[in-house]
């Protein structure tokens, strides 16, 4: 009879892992659900003041350089010694 109590045991606690695991995902789809919600109303209120975001993909372009790994190229402005 133990035998069958420890598989009665084990039966029971990865039921309620499963319940666990089911109540995990569905706080994770209700956050993400929320999230989402707030990020739209968040656009609205900009779109409203105005702002339009850059949709077309690319990201503004800058007056800075990219920084180079050539050394040569640290040095270009340098008297060379």
């Amino acid at each position: 009879m133990p035998a069958d109590s420890r598989t009665d045991d084990v039966e029971k606690f990865l039921a309620e892992q499963k319940s666990m695991e089911d109540r995990k995902q569905a706080l994770i789809e209700d956050l993400l659900k929320q999230k989402e919600a707030a990020m739209k109303e968040f656009d609205e209120k900009l779109a409203k003041l105005g702002y339009e975001p850059n949709r077309s993909g690319r990201a503004k372009r800058s007056h800075h350089q990219q920084g180079k790994s050539d050394p040569e190229a640290k040095t270009q402005g340098k008297a060379k010694v």
